[in-house]
């Protein structure tokens, strides 16, 4: 069976494994013990309360209880952008104009923008391709809205959830060589793992703060902005049914899109329910449910394929006992589809 839970100091070994799989472009994955043990660090201080908004946020990891490994990995980040600034660009447009030649054009170009600074972020989601199946990746990725459903108190109004721009089979992006290495005099790769190792002050240095031109652009850059890696649509399509969209924003390395929200209308927040559980070691299995304990310290989510009648869901002991309630209490459900 498969849970979910937070991250605990026992689970580096497992996460750096992990990293070590996420390849290029998972800047908030990086393949650096120091910085992962120091992510579970902030993420425990979350749950007991010592650390400050800018530091605040949440690791889970999904674990097969069978064989006791830690095979997946999501997060959520409480308000990016305070600490240290948070970069993109906006896809806007320039108008030309002249009266006296009878010519007016408009340009796609873009800015160096911090606009969303303070909102709460969907991040560091990487499945270990041996468990890709069965609903895995669809679990570890929506368990979040429930997690938030159940503490919207505690995130911001907007959400938003930075998607793996393109790259090549070399993990080289066309957009970074076409722009960004010209400022930086580094490779994608390297630069990539900077924005997730280092203080980010180096993008404002050296990025420009003046309109860029996209029609300047070669053609290998222009066909990639907005552009999903091909590995990570799937993620995409997935965060869209739950209510993210595209709104013009894109990431300053590999010109991937920007999907963001309001909260109060993801579908967790709008459909998600509170019921009690009955014990039934035979449910009937008409539907894949989300199922989490909302215990804040000691949280836990499980996937069960069962149904629900007159506010309560029939759950198994096994999964009562992976959820560590007893039969009777509540849980906080959502339909695994939208």
């Amino acid at each position: 069976m498969m849970i979910i839970r937070h991250a605990e100091e026992r689970d580096l070994n497992s996460i750096c494994e992990l990293a070590k799989k996420g390849g290029t472009g998972l800047t908030s994955l990086p393949c650096n013990e120091d910085i992962l043990r120091d992510r579970i660090t902030r993420m425990r201080q979350t749950l007991d309360g010592t650390a400050s908004r800018d530091q605040q946020g949440y690791l889970f990891v999904l674990e097969d209880t069978t064989t006791q490994k830690v095979v997946g990995l999501s997060a959520l980040e409480v308000a990016v952008g305070l600490n240290e600034p948070w970069y993109n660009f906006h896809v806007g447009q320039q108008v030309h104009a002249s009266k006296t030649l009878g010519v007016h054009k408009s340009f796609p170009t873009l800015f160096l923008s911090n606009d969303h600074t303070g909102y709460s972020e969907l991040c560091t989601l990487f499945l270990d391709p041996d468990y890709r199946h069965s609903k895995n990746g669809k679990f570890l990725s929506k368990i979040r809205f429930l997690f938030i459903s159940a503490f919207k108190d505690l995130f911001s109004d907007k959400l938003v959830a930075e998607m793996r721009g393109f790259s090549d089979e070399n993990g080289e992006s066309p957009f970074w060589s076409a722009l960004g290495q010209q400022f930086f005099n580094t490779n994608f790769s390297h630069a990539d793992y900077l924005s997730g190792t280092v203080s980010k002050a180096f993008i404002a240095e050296l990025m420009p703060r003046h309109p860029i031109y996209v029609d300047l652009l070669p053609q290998s850059a222009k066909d990639v902005i907005g552009k999903t890696h091909p590995h990570t649509q799937p993620a995409a399509r997935l965060l869209e049914s739950e209510g993210l969209r595209f709104q013009g924003y894109i990431d300053i390395f590999d010109a991937g899109p920007t999907l963001q929200t309001d909260i109060q209308d993801l579908r967790a927040v709008k459909d998600s329910q509170i019921l009690n559980t009955v014990l039934n070691d035979t449910p009937v299995e008409e539907q894949f449910y989300l199922v989490s304990n909302d215990d804040y310290l000691n949280y836990r989510g499980i996937l069960a394929k069962t149904t629900i009648s007159d506010n309560s869901i029939e759950l198994t002991q096994a999964q009562l006992d992976k959820l560590q309630l007893q039969q009777g209490q509540a849980v906080r459900i959502l339909p695994l589809e939208a």
